[in-house]
């Protein structure tokens, strides 16, 4: 991000892993970040270690809870530019072995995909009210390219988080609002729960990705999704979009906020 330009951000799950990263290094940036989770206890603890950052108890598993979300970042940040959909979580079970309720089911699908759809719809006219260069992030997985059997819906809705992000950069490319897909392999937080972390070292991640989410790139990968195949991949990918997207004519956001079309 550039440090030169005060920021202000809102990271999803920002109590631990990921989230707190990079809300770590936003405030460090001089930035001015907000952080939201469903637990009240992290949020605490994340304030005692980052004196300045702001917080905000939140469930975005439920349409009110995003809603209420919106409706405070409305009020408070008018100069919202910075969005980070990070909020997530992995229920490690395979298909043929799930016998959890469909609502467990629905949970993870809510907070990995209806989230930051959601969210990106709720936010985005608010970010180009401003006309301020802004960046909206979503983060996938190196699972949402490579299904997990032991993960399978949280790699279909990242997968399907993927789709819809490149549809959603599309519907903003004539706006000053760039859409990043930050795509992480396995990286050592507690995702699937306490004592289950394993992966990348989270701050050498953190500090390896937190200079490339300034909107100009499409995508950021570490490691195993940073590989010269893989981005190479991901490059023809978006080339044979490119190619195609224009079949139909869609309205898309104008700078202004409102819609072609």
């Amino acid at each position: 991000m550039e440090t030169h330009l005060k920021r202000a951000v809102l990271i999803t799950g920002g109590g631990s892993g990921i989230g707190l990263g990079l809300a770590e290094r936003h405030l460090a940036a001089g930035h001015r970040v907000t952080i939201t989770g469903r637990s009240a206890d992290r949020l605490t603890a994340a304030a005692d270690r980052l004196p300045g950052i702001e917080t905000v108890t939140n469930d975005i598993a439920t349409p009110e809870g995003r809603q209420h979300l919106a409706d405070h970042v409305r009020q408070t940040m008018p100069e919202l530019d910075v969005l980070i959909n990070n909020a997530g979580i992995q229920r490690r079970v395979g298909i043929a072995s799930d016998r959890s309720s469909w609502a467990e089911a629905q949970n993870e699908i809510d907070i990995l995909f209806a989230a930051p759809v959601h969210l990106g719809q709720l936010l985005v006219p608010h970010m180009l009210t401003h006309g301020r260069p802004s960046v909206l992030v979503n983060i996938t997985s190196g699972g949402a390219f490579f299904p997990q059997p032991f993960a399978p819906l949280y790699s279909a809705a990242k997968a399907a988080l993927h789709s819809y992000t490149v549809n959603l950069r599309h519907a903003l490319k004539a706006t000053p609002v760039r859409v990043v897909e930050l795509i992480p392999p396995a990286v050592a937080t507690e995702l699937t729960g306490p004592g289950q972390a394993h992966g990348a070292d989270l701050a050498e991640f953190c500090d390896t990705v937190f200079p490339l989410l300034d909107g100009s790139r499409m995508e950021v990968g570490f490691g195993p999704t940073a590989t010269p195949g893989f981005t190479e991949q991901r490059a023809a990918e978006q080339r044979a979009f490119d190619a195609m997207s224009d079949r139909f004519d869609v309205p898309v956001y104008r700078p202004d906020g409102l819609v072609s079309g």
